[in-house]
């Protein structure tokens, strides 16, 4: 803890940017790869809790005890959140819950491809329209000349796919789905970007705040439906190694560490700067998935 305390707020914002967009573009690559395997969106999505789970949970037990302990008057919420309740329940809905459901609802619909330039390519302009309607940003020139640039690389990196299976009415594609639960979750995750801005969140106390939303709100739900018919699960029929590798790489990589960057990469950054930067996402997972299945 004492190495980072030394480090400067740049070393740190600029380190927490390399990891978040790393940990971005791997997310698509794997995506890609495990799209036809066994288990369902929801499944992944519980993996994906439970695992970020193991490891928030208890952090954020000990946080509050030891907020508690130095301040009585300290707001926490449920338990174990380190932040309000108002607070906890607006983050994990967007930021953990919504965000999460939609994004792997649509890869059922549409291929990996899109979400790679949807969900990151969308980000930056539907953050800077958040950051202006709710923090009262103004855009200057180089910003909105960089929105446009940002634009204009996902259409040149998804166009041609995009357009070719909208072409194919004919076959009855329902991509056009894919694409809608992509474009919601990448709004999803801009909500939750701005929040962190606008109440100057630090970076460990909202990721856990999110996943203990997650945890009582998603579990509880998912295991309902599941037990009264109304919800298919595969994890029974799964491969463990399957389930221990989206349990680790979502919980740990997507939620823990990732979600720990991109907040400390916001409190730096700021949002719309943040976003702009993950705009980068596309390009690379494209390469990413070239040299991964050439390699194969």
């Amino acid at each position: 803890m004492e190495f980072f305390k030394r480090l400067s707020p740049k070393t740190i914002g600029i380190a927490s940017a390399l990891i978040t967009i790393a940990i971005w573009t791997s997310f698509i690559v794997v995506a890609r790869a495990m799209a036809l395997k066994s288990l369902t969106p929801l499944d992944i999505v519980l993996c994906r809790i439970i695992g970020a789970a193991l490891v928030l949970l208890p952090w954020g037990f000990f946080m509050v005890r030891k907020m508690r302990s130095a301040n009585p008057q300290a707001v926490t919420s449920l338990w174990i959140s380190p932040l309000p309740l108002k607070l906890t329940i607006l983050l994990g809905t967007f930021g953990g819950v919504g965000y999460a459901v939609l994004a792997y609802s649509a890869f059922t619909f549409a291929p990996a491809a899109h979400g790679s330039v949807l969900m990151p390519g969308l980000l930056p302009l539907s953050t800077a329209l958040l950051s202006v309607l709710l923090l009262g940003e103004v855009l200057n020139k180089g910003r909105k000349m960089g929105l446009l640039l940002i634009l204009s690389g996902g259409l040149l990196v998804g166009g041609a796919s995009i357009w070719q299976a909208y072409a194919d009415s004919a076959s009855g594609s329902q991509v056009w789905k894919g694409d809608l639960l992509f474009a919601c979750a990448s709004s999803c995750w801009a909500f939750y970007t701005v929040l962190c801005r606008q109440h100057r969140l630090e970076a460990v106390p909202t990721t856990i705040a999110v996943i203990v939303f997650c945890v009582l709100a998603f579990v509880p739900l998912y295991a309902l439906l599941v037990f009264s018919g109304m919800l298919v699960s595969k994890l029974s029929t799964a491969p463990l190694w399957e389930i221990l590798f989206q349990t680790f790489w979502q919980g740990m990589g997507s939620v823990v560490i990732s979600g720990i960057t991109f907040t400390q990469m916001i409190r730096y950054f700021g949002p719309v700067r943040s976003t702009m930067l993950t705009a980068i996402v596309p390009g690379l997972s494209a390469l990413g998935a070239v040299i991964f299945w050439a390699s194969r």
